[in-house]
C-alpha cells in the first residue's frame, strides 16, 4: 500500500498572496490567508473579558502592574477565520508560515502558532518576492520564529498602545472631544505646525530685479540672463532676506534694488553696448540615485504621480503579491546579486553596452536595523516584467508605479551621464548679468530613468547656449522689469513630510503611510493641493504637548525610542525595562507622573486659545470648542470654516467675522404662508438658508445651499425652493411608494423606498421630475459618493443565458462594466466602445471570483452609531 503523501498548509496574509503562491506550489500544499493580525489588544470595552473589567488596567488593554503583559483577543471577525485554519492544519503533517518578512509579519506568525497550536511540525518561511525561485528557496531554508522581533513588534504596539490610551484621554478634556495623539502621529503634526507657525511669523519683502533675453548676432539660440550686481554690488535675491523680519539679513554683502534702479539698468540694455565678460565651462559627471526604499518611492511617487502615501503602499501591495516587485516595506539599497544580472544584460540588451556602468553598483545603506533590511524595492526575478505586463493584469495606476520602480532599478546599474556646464557673465554699463547653460554629451543613465520633474517625457533636456568668447558683443531682444516678492516657506507634501519624518529617524517603512492617514483623517490637516495644512486643532494640540509632554513630541527622544525598539529587535536590550522606563520614569518623570501632572495643571482655556493680536483695541484670538474651532474677542464669537488655513486667518479678517455674526442675518424677505422672516447665512459647514428665529424649545428648519450656489443669485423664491426640500414627486409605478428629491449631506438625490441616487450635476432636487426620478433609480447601484453621476458608454443589451442587462459606464475611477449585479473595472488599455458581450462576460466572470475569494460579496453597511466602541487611541 502506497504511503499516504505528506500535506502541508502553509498560512499568508492575504487572498491575493495565497493566489500567487499556489501557481509555484505542488499538490502536496494548501495555501490559506489569515486575512492579517489574527489576535491584537482589545479596540472596545466589548473585547475585555468580563472578569478583566473591573482590572484597573482593563480599558489599556495592557497589564501594567505585572511586566505590562499584553491582553490579547481574538476579534469577532477573525474568528471564523480561526476555526477555519484550525480545520484545515487538522489535516496536515506540516505548518508553514509565510508572513511577511519584517517585525509586523513575524508578529503575525507569531500569533498564529499561539492560537492554532500546532502539534505538527511548524517552519516560517521567509521571501522578498513571490516568485517560484524565492518560494522553493525558502522551503529549503525554513527557519524558527524570531522571538527577538517578535518582542520588538510587540514592544512598540505596547508603546503606542500607552502613549494613545493615556494621553487621548486627556485630550478629549482639555482641547475637545475625539482629539488623539500617538507617539509617531503626534510629531508629525508638530512638524506641520511649526511649518505654518514659520509662515505665520514671515514678512513678505519686496525686490526688483532684471531679466534679459539675448542673442548673440548670426549665432541661436536666443538666452536668458538674470541681473546679479550693478557697479559690482551684488544685487539682493529672495535667499537674502530674513523671513521673520522682511529686511536683508546682512546688507553689507548685497543690495536692494529699487524700481528705479531696475528700469534704469534696463535702459542700459536697450542703449547697448554689451559684451561678453567670461565665459566658464565645466564638465561635470551625474551618478543615477539608489534604487527605490519605501520613504523614496513614496516621495517620487507623490512628486510624479500625484500618489498619496497610502495610494503607493496598497499598489504596491498589488504588485508584491501579484510577484511584479519585490517587498515594499523597506529601508534598505541593497540588491541580490539576481537582481544586478537582469538589470545589466537588459541594459546591456536594451541600450547597448556603452550604457552599461563598468562596474556593478553598490549603494550604501542607511538600515536602522539590518536584522530588519530587506532589498530594495526593484522588479521581481532577474526577468524583470514589462510594465505592459503590469497594466494587463492590474492596470494604469500600478504600471505606471511598476514603470518608476522598473527604471530606476535599470538606471542604477546604467553608466553615468556626462555633460559641460557653462557660465556666461555679460556686461551693460555697470550693470552684470548671468546665463547658465547644460549640455549633456552622453546620457547614460539619464536614457532610462530622468530625475527632472519637468520633464514629462524622461528624456534629459539641455540648455543651450550659443559658443560664445570673452568680449564677443551681444544684442538685447527684450528686458523685463521684475517686481518680486519673497515667499514664506513651502508647507509639507505627503513626501516631503516623509522624507523629514526618515531624515529625524522617526517612523519606519511599516508606518510612514498610515501616520499620514492618521493625521488627516484625525482632522489635524487638510490638503491644499498636495500641501498639508495643519488646522487651528493641531495647533491647540501641539500647544499643549509641547508645554505639559515635551519629550514626546522632542524630535530626538522620539528617534531614540525608535533606535530602542530596534536594538530589542536585535536582543541588545530587554523589552520590559524599556516600557517600565517609557511608563513608569527613571531619571525623568515617566508618563503615567505625566499624565497626572496634566490633570492637575493643564488649563483648557489657556491651551486653546491662539492668539491673533489685537485689532480696534480687542484682543482677538481662535478658540478651540466642543463643535471646532471659532474667533472670539471675549465677549463675541463666530463660527470658523473647518478648514481655515491659520496663516491666513488675521486679526482684523477674524473682527470682519465677528462683526458679521453680530449683525442681524441678512433677510430674503417672509415666508407668504407662516409670515417668518427667511434668513441667508453661513456657518460652519457653509452657506444655509433658515426659516424663523432660533428659541428656546424652538430649532429652526434650515436647508444647505446647492452645490455651486452663488450666493449673490439667491433670493426669497430660492431659498423657499431649498427649504421645501424634501419634495415628493409621486408614487412609483412598481412599489407604490413616495418619490422624493431631498438635498443630503453628500449632495443632491432621488429616493424612493431604500433605493437612493445621486442626482447628476445637470439635475437639481428643486425642478428634478418624476419621469427623470424613475429613470435614475431603474439603474443599476454602485457605491460612492455620486456615483450615480456616470453616463452609459455602451450598451451591450441583455445577455441571452442570464437574462441581465450589460452595460458600459463611466464612473469615478473609470470605464466599467456591470449588469446590474457585479460591476468590473474595463481593462486599461482596451476601447471600452469596441468591447463586445463576450468578453464582457468574461471580465465578470473574473470579477465574480474574485470576489468568491475574498470571502463572498460585501454585507450591507450598518447605521452609523449602531456599535458603540471605545475610542481609538493610535500610534
Amino acid at each position: 500500500m502506497a504511503a499516504k503523501k505528506e500535506q502541508a498548509l502553509v498560512i499568508v496574509e492575504s487572498p491575493t498572496k495565497a493566489k500567487t503562491i499556489t501557481r509555484f506550489l505542488g499538490n502536496g500544499y494548501t495555501v490559506r490567508a489569515s486575512m492579517g493580525h489574527i489576535r491584537d489588544l482589545p479596540d472596545s470595552a466589548a473585547e475585555i473579558p468580563p472578569q478583566l473589567k473591573k482590572e484597573p488596567w482593563a480599558r489599556l488593554g495592557v497589564n501594567v502592574e505585572k511586566n505590562f503583559e499584553p491582553l490579547y483577543v481574538i476579534p469577532k471577525g477573525k474568528k471564523e477565520q480561526v476555526k477555519e485554519l484550525k480545520s484545515l492544519l487538522k489535516d496536515a503533517d506540516k505548518l508553514y508560515l509565510a508572513t511577511d518578512e519584517d517585525r509586523e509579519g513575524e508578529s503575525i506568525s507569531w500569533h498564529l502558532a499561539e492560537v492554532l497550536k500546532p502539534k505538527v511540525p511548524t517552519r516560517r518561511l521567509v521571501f522578498n518576492e513571490i516568485t517560484k525561485e524565492a518560494i522553493v528557496q525558502s522551503l529549503e531554508s525554513a527557519r524558527d520564529i524570531d522571538q527577538a522581533l517578535v518582542r520588538a513588534q510587540e514592544t512598540r504596539r505596547i508603546v503606542d498602545r500607552l502613549f494613545g490610551y493615556e494621553v487621548s484621554p486627556l485630550l478629549w478634556k482639555k482641547i475637545a472631544p475625539g482629539s488623539s495623539a500617538g507617539r509617531v502621529q503626534s510629531v508629525a503634526v508638530r512638524l506641520l505646525v511649526e511649518r505654518e507657525r514659520a509662515r505665520i511669523r514671515f514678512r513678505s519683502a519686496e525686490y526688483w530685479g532684471v531679466k534679459a533675453r539675448l542673442r548673440k548676432p548670426g549665432a541661436e539660440p536666443a538666452f536668458d540672463a538674470d541681473l546679479v550686481s550693478v557697479a559690482g554690488k551684488r544685487v539682493a535675491t529672495g535667499k537674502d532676506f530674513d523671513p521673520d523680519t522682511g529686511q536683508l539679513s546682512d546688507p553689507t554683502s548685497a543690495f536692494l534694488l529699487d524700481e528705479a534702479g531696475a528700469r534704469r539698468v534696463a535702459s542700459l540694455l536697450e542703449a547697448g553696448p554689451i559684451r561678453v565678460q567670461s565665459v566658464e565651462q565645466k564638465p561635470f559627471t551625474q551618478r543615477p540615485a539608489a534604487p527605490f526604499v519605501t520613504s523614496s518611492l513614496q516621495m517620487v511617487a507623490n512628486s510624479k504621480l500625484r500618489f498619496s502615501a497610502k495610494r503607493t503602499m496598497q499598489i504596491a501591495q498589488q504588485l508584491y503579491e501579484n510577484g511584479f516587485i519585490t517587498y515594499m516595506r523597506t529601508d534598505s539599497t541593497a540588491l541580490s546579486d539576481e537582481a544586478i544580472r537582469g538589470a545589466r544584460s537588459l541594459i546591456e540588451r536594451e541600450y547597448g553596452r556603452e550604457y552599461l556602468a563598468p562596474d556593478v553598483r553598490q549603494y550604501d545603506t542607511k538600515v536602522k536595523n539590518a536584522q530588519e533590511a530587506h532589498e530594495a524595492i526593484r522588479p521581481a526575478s532577474d526577468h524583470f516584467a514589462a510594465p505592459d505586463a503590469v497594466r494587463a493584469q492590474l492596470g494604469d495606476d500600478a504600471a505606471r508605479l511598476y514603470d518608476l520602480i522598473y527604471k530606476r532599478t535599470v538606471a542604477c546599474q546604467m553608466a553615468d551621464a556626462r555633460g559641460t556646464n557653462t557660465v556666461m557673465t555679460a556686461e551693460a554699463g555697470d550693470a552684470v548679468f548671468r546665463a547658465t547653460g547644460k549640455t549633456i554629451e552622453f546620457a547614460g543613465f539619464l536614457k532610462a530613468y530622468s530625475i527632472d520633474e519637468d520633464d514629462e517625457n524622461g528624456e534629459p533636456s539641455d540648455r543651450m547656449l550659443p559658443q560664445m568668447s570673452e568680449g564677443d558683443a551681444l544684442s538685447c531682444e527684450k528686458a523685463d522689469v521684475l517686481d518680486r516678492f519673497t515667499q514664506p516657506p513651502n508647507r509639507y507634501t505627503e513626501g516631503s513630510l516623509i522624507k523629514e519624518l526618515e531624515r529625524l529617524g522617526i517612523g519606519r517603512p511599516s508606518t510612514w503611510a498610515s501616520i499620514v492617514e492618521l493625521v488627516l483623517s484625525r482632522s489635524y490637516a487638510f490638503k491644499k493641493g498636495t500641501a498639508l495644512v495643519p488646522t487651528f486643532t493641531a495647533m491647540a494640540l501641539i500647544n499643549l504637548l509641547e508645554q505639559h509632554f515635551h519629550n514626546l513630541v522632542d524630535y530626538s527622544y522620539t528617534a531614540r525610542l525608535e533606535d530602542d525598539l530596534d536594538a530589542i529587535s536585535l536582543g541588545q536590550m530587554e523589552s520590559i525595562e524599556y516600557l517600565r522606563r517609557f511608563y513608569y520614569g527613571e531619571d525623568a518623570d515617566g508618563l503615567r507622573a505625566l499624565i497626572a501632572k496634566g490633570e492637575a495643571e493643564i488649563d483648557p482655556k489657556e491651551i486653546n486659545g491662539i492668539s491673533l493680536g489685537s485689532y480696534n483695541g480687542r484682543k482677538i484670538e481662535v478658540r478651540i470648542g466642543r463643535y471646532g474651532p471659532f474667533v472670539s474677542d471675549g465677549e463675541r464669537r463666530a463660527s470658523l470654516p473647518d478648514e481655515t488655513a491659520p496663516d491666513e486667518m488675521t486679526a482684523e479678517k477674524a473682527w470682519e467675522l465677528l462683526e458679521h455674526a453680530s449683525r442681524p442675518p441678512d433677510s430674503l424677505g417672509t415666508h407668504p404662508e407662516t409670515n417668518e422672516p427667511v434668513y441667508l447665512k453661513v456657518g460652519r459647514y457653509g452657506p444655509y438658508v433658515q426659516l424663523g428665529d432660533a428659541s428656546p424649545g424652538n430649532k429652526p428648519k434650515m436647508a444647505s445651499l446647492l452645490p455651486g450656489t452663488d450666493l449673490e443669485t439667491v433670493d426669497l423664491d430660492h431659498a423657499l425652493k431649498l427649504l421645501s426640500l424634501p419634495r415628493t414627486l409621486g408614487s412609483h409605478p412598481a412599489t407604490g411608494e413616495p418619490v422624493i428629491a431631498a438635498n443630503g449631506r453628500f449632495g443632491p438625490y432621488v429616493q424612493s423606498g431604500k433605493e437612493a441616487r445621486s442626482l447628476p450635476a445637470d439635475l437639481s432636487p428643486i425642478d428634478v421630475t418624476l419621469e427623470q426620478a424613475l429613470h435614475l433609480l431603474s439603474q443599476p447601484k454602485t457605491r460612492g459618493r455620486g456615483a450615480a453621476r456616470q453616463t452609459v458608454l455602451k450598451d451591450l443589451g441583455t445577455h441571452a443565458e442570464s437574462g441581465k442587462h450589460v452595460r458600459i459606464l463611466s464612473g469615478r475611477f473609470g470605464p466599467y462594466i456591470t449588469d446590474g449585479e457585479t460591476n468590473a473595472s474595463v481593462p486599461r488599455g482596451t476601447d471600452p466602445l469596441h468591447m463586445t458581450m463576450e468578453r464582457a462576460q468574461e471580465i465578470l466572470a473574473q470579477r465574480r471570483q474574485y470576489i468568491e475569494e475574498q470571502g463572498g460579496a460585501a454585507k450591507p453597511a450598518t447605521k452609523r452609531g449602531a456599535r458603540k466602541t471605545v475610542r481609538r487611541a493610535t500610534r
